[in-house]
């Protein structure tokens, strides 16, 4: 349960915390937030003084129906800030959030050490050869159709069966690529139902049959704040509760907006399986 981060081996069978990291103006919680480099970096030390192991850095919104952007306008959000990151903190294991191989590329030269790719390389098809060359963590998630489009996929005979299934298929196609450190992420809130994210939840230790890393991004979403009738600024207890039934369940790795309560989420089950 190891992977290589530039020559640094994280063991993640100890859960590991990812901090977000949107320079978006439009993502569905803080999107327009950081906005310079004085606040990203600001939110960044916060998030590593808090126990984020790593940052993922995303310009692209993957919130239901969101605008599509521009490959360009992507590049201008996120590598002046990943630069920024690595001169500041140098030892910050930067992680981009994106689709696009041309993006991951040059975020992985500024100083990116690992890509998150919402598509699993359905998008871009050039996107493992990148993570390939560099040799790079590759973080893939299961997603049906797009952004745009994923909320009319979420047709299902067995979620947790089928989820599994189509991440192994991926799992097999990247290895074969050369791909050696791979994490695999359930993609809570895309192309699933409020009651389909749930049943996956509930059963998401099935996933370790892939018997690599699984990342859980359950930060704020829908599936939270809808079930709890309230809004992603009000969704912060019902996000630990989550993402302590993820830890549970065998997650390696919690993406998060609040790095501090879901480092206290793992402080607490450690205690519990000690």
């Amino acid at each position: 349960m190891t992977i290589n981060c530039r020559g640094q081996l994280i063991d993640c069978s100890e859960p590991r915390v990812m901090g977000i990291l949107n320079l978006t103006p439009d993502s569905f919680f803080d999107g327009g937030k950081y906005k310079d480099e004085h606040s990203i970096l600001a939110q960044v030390e916060t998030m590593i003084q808090q126990g984020a192991d790593f940052i993922d850095v995303g310009g692209y919104s993957s919130r239901p129906g969101a605008d599509d952007v521009a490959s360009s306008e992507e590049l201008n959000r996120v590598v002046p800030a990943i630069e920024a990151i690595s001169k500041r903190f140098p030892e910050c294991l930067i992680s981009i959030d994106t689709f696009r191989s041309e993006v991951a590329d040059r975020a992985i030269a500024s100083g990116a050490c690992m890509i998150n790719d919402i598509s699993g390389g359905d998008r871009d098809p050039n996107m493992p050869k990148v993570a390939a060359k560099h040799q790079v963590p590759y973080i893939f998630m299961h997603m049906r159709g797009t952004p745009q489009t994923m909320n009319q996929l979420t047709q299902y005979e067995d979620v947790v069966l089928e989820v599994t299934q189509e991440l192994a298929k991926k799992l097999k196609q990247l290895r074969a690529l050369g791909l050696n450190d791979l994490i695999a992420d359930p993609g809570f809130g895309f192309a699933k139902t409020l009651e389909q994210n749930y049943t996956l939840l509930n059963h998401l230790e099935h996933l370790k049959l892939l018997e690599v890393p699984i990342l859980v991004g359950l930060s704020r979403k829908s599936m939270i704040y809808r079930l709890l009738e309230t809004q992603p600024d009000h969704a912060l207890n019902g996000t630990s509760v989550a993402n302590t039934i993820a830890l549970i369940k065998g997650a390696n790795i919690l993406r998060v907006h609040d790095v501090l309560q879901a480092t206290e989420a793992i402080r607490l089950i450690k205690a519990l399986k000690n």
